[in-house]
C-alpha cells in the first residue's frame, strides 16, 4: 500500500532523503554529504553527477529502510536555489561544475548590467536586485567562459538550469523547474508567470536551454532509476527556504521563520500579491494545484554554518561545530571584540557582495573564547538586520519567529537572538523542517492532506523568550550598526542609495 510521504531534500553540503507517515512523522532516514570547493576567493563549486548520486543513494537507502518504492505515494524534492548546472543532452553529461549560489565569480557580469543602466527594469519583472548571488549572472559566465558549454550551445544539444532540472533530466528525462525556484534565478518574471524575453536576451541565455515551468504542487512527473526498482510518483518541486516556510506553517501573510543553515535565510508570506520592498527580496513562495501562487519576502545571511565551520577549519580553536556553544559560554562576554561574518558577501538588507569577513577589538586580553562568542553574535545580529528590515513590510507584527536548522540546537545562539530581536523564537520540533515542508507540499500536490494536518505538524517544539532589556538590546543594536558601516561602508537604511 501506497501510505507514505518522501521528501528529497537537496541541498549545499549534503542531500537528505526522509520518509514521513501520513501524521509527518519521520520513519526513514539517509543522507549523503557533498564537497564542496572553493577553487579561487570567492568562487563555490560542486559536483553536478556527485550531486546526482547523492540523491539516487539516499532515495535507495530509505526505500530499503521502509518497503519499497510501491510504499511511497507521493514524492517532494526541494533544492538549493540559485545553484546552476550545464549539461549536453544527448550524452546527459554536465559541461562543468555546478557553481553555487555562494559563488562571487559573476560579479563583473551583474555589474555590466548595472552599468548598462538595466537593474531598475530587472528588479521590476524579478523582485531581486542585481547581485551574483542569483543564476543569471551564472549562466552568462558558463556560456562566456566555458568552451565546452559554447560548443554544446551551437550544437544546440545544451541545457541549463538549477539543481532541480538537472536532477529530472536524469530522473524523468525531462528539464522541469517550479515557479518557487525559476524566482531565484532573475530571468523570471514573478507576476506573468514565465521566462522573460528581454532578460534572456541581456543575459544571453537562449530560451530553448532553459527547463519548463511548472507548479510548485500537482501530479508533475514519475522518478525513475534503477537503483529504486520502481517508479515515485513526483508530487512537489520547490526552492528549499520556501519548502522550509511550508514546514513551519507559514501559509498565512505575515508567518515569519528562519533557517539556520550554511546561511541564514529568513522569509515572510507576503501573501497574494509580489512585494516591493526595497532592500529585500520579492520572490514566490510556491504555486499549488489550483493555480493560486503565493508570494514571500526574502533575506538572507550568507554566512552561518560557514563562519562556525571556518572557526573549525580556518582557525581550529574547535575541532566539533557542537564546541563553539560551551566555549562562548565560558566567558561573560565579547571583550570588544566583533565580526562581520561576510564570508561569502553581505546579503540583505545591504547587498554588497565585494563586502568580506571582519574580525575587529582585538587586544591581548582577547580569546578564542571571545572570538567564538562574537561569531554567534555576529549571526544573530545580521539576523536582526535582516528581519528589522523586513518587519515594516509585514501586514502585522509577527508573533514569534519560527526557526528551524541545525544551529538552532546552539542555546547560546538563539537566546541572544531573541534577546537582540526583543521577539520571542518558536523552535521547530525537528531540524529537518526543510524536509517536513517538502513532504508537506508533496501531500497537498497529491490530494493527501490538507493545510491543517501541516499547521499540526509544525507545532514548535519550545518558544524562547527575550530576557534583555529593551535599553540594553538598542544599545547593543546601535553598537552593532557603528561596527558594520566602519567593516562594511554601509550607510543608514534610511539614506539616499547611490
Amino acid at each position: 500500500m501506497s501510505e507514505l510521504l518522501l521528501a528529497i531534500d537537496q541541498g549545499t553540503s549534503s542531500t537528505r532523503a526522509v520518509a514521513f507517515d501520513r501524521s509527518l512523522r519521520p520513519v526513514a532516514f539517509a543522507r549523503r554529504e557533498l564537497a564542496v570547493r572553493h577553487p579561487r576567493p570567492g568562487w563555490v563549486e560542486e559536483d553536478p553527477h556527485e550531486i546526482l548520486d547523492s540523491v539516487v543513494q539516499s532515495v535507495a537507502e530509505v526505500l530499503e529502510r521502509c518497503g519499497g518504492a510501491a510504499r511511497i505515494a507521493a514524492v517532494g524534492l526541494d533544492n538549493q536555489g540559485e545553484t546552476v548546472v550545464a549539461w549536453d543532452a544527448e550524452s546527459g553529461e554536465a559541461l562543468a561544475p555546478a557553481i553555487v549560489w555562494q559563488c562571487k565569480r559573476s560579479g563583473p557580469i551583474v555589474e555590466r548590467q548595472r552599468l548598462l543602466g538595466r537593474e531598475p527594469a530587472i528588479r521590476s519583472r524579478t523582485g531581486l536586485p542585481l547581485d551574483p548571488y542569483f543564476s543569471a549572472g551564472k549562466l552568462t559566465w558558463l556560456l562566456e567562459e566555458v568552451p565546452r558549454v559554447r560548443a554544446a550551445r551551437d550544437a544546440r544539444t545544451l541545457r541549463l538550469g538549477t539543481v532541480d532540472a538537472w536532477l529530472t533530466w536524469r530522473l524523468v528525462g525531462a528539464s522541469l523547474t517550479d515557479t518557487s525556484t525559476a524566482s531565484r534565478t532573475q530571468l523570471f518574471d514573478i507576476q506573468a508567470l514565465r521566462w522573460d524575453e528581454q532578460l534572456l536576451e541581456w543575459f544571453g541565455v537562449p530560451a530553448w536551454t532553459l527547463p519548463r515551468v511548472v507548479p510548485t504542487t500537482g501530479a508533475l512527473a514519475l522518478l525513475r532509476h534503477p537503483r529504486w526498482r520502481g517508479e515515485l510518483p513526483l508530487a512537489a518541486m520547490v526552492c528549499d527556504q520556501q519548502a522550509a516556510l511550508a514546514g513551519h506553517a507559514c501559509f498565512d501573510p505575515g508567518d515569519l521563520k528562519a533557517t539556520y543553515g550554511t546561511g541564514v535565510f529568513v522569509l515572510a508570506n507576503a501573501g497574494q500579491h509580489p512585494p516591493a520592498p526595497r532592500d529585500l527580496l520579492a520572490t514566490i513562495a510556491w504555486t499549488l494545484n489550483d493555480g493560486a501562487t503565493r508570494y514571500a519576502l526574502d533575506g538572507g545571511v550568507f554566512a552561518a554554518g560557514t563562519l562556525i565551520t571556518w572557526l573549525r577549519e580556518g582557525l581550529g580553536i574547535i575541532a566539533r561545530a557542537e564546541e563553539v556553544e560551551p566555549l562562548a559560554r565560558s566567558v561573560p562576554n565579547s571583550a570588544g571584540v566583533q565580526i562581520l561574518p561576510a564570508l561569502a558577501g553581505l546579503g540583505a538588507p545591504w547587498w554588497r557582495p565585494e563586502a568580506r569577513g571582519v574580525i575587529a577589538g582585538l587586544t591581548p586580553a582577547a580569546s578564542a573564547a571571545h572570538v567564538a562568542r562574537a561569531a554567534l553574535d555576529g549571526i544573530a545580529h545580521r539576523v536582526c538586520d535582516v528581519v528589522e528590515a523586513m518587519l515594516p513590510h509585514l501586514p502585522a507584527p509577527p508573533g514569534a519567529l519560527r526557526v528551524d536548522g541545525g544551529l538552532t540546537a546552539n542555546g547560546y545562539l538563539l537566546q541572544r537572538q531573541a534577546d537582540l530581536l526583543g521577539l520571542p523564537l518558536d523552535v521547530s520540533a525537528t531540524e529537518e523542517a526543510t524536509a517536513l515542508g517538502t513532504a508537506v507540499l508533496a501531500a497537498l500536490g497529491a490530494g493527501l492532506l490538507g493545510i491543517e494536518a501541516a499547521r499540526a505538524a509544525a507545532a514548535p517544539a519550545r518558544r524562547i523568550t527575550p530576557l534583555l532589556a529593551p535599553a540594553e538590546r538598542e544599545r547593543e543594536r546601535e553598537r552593532w550598526r557603528r561596527f558594520l558601516a566602519a567593516a562594511a561602508a554601509i550607510p543608514p537604511l534610511d539614506a539616499p542609495s547611490e
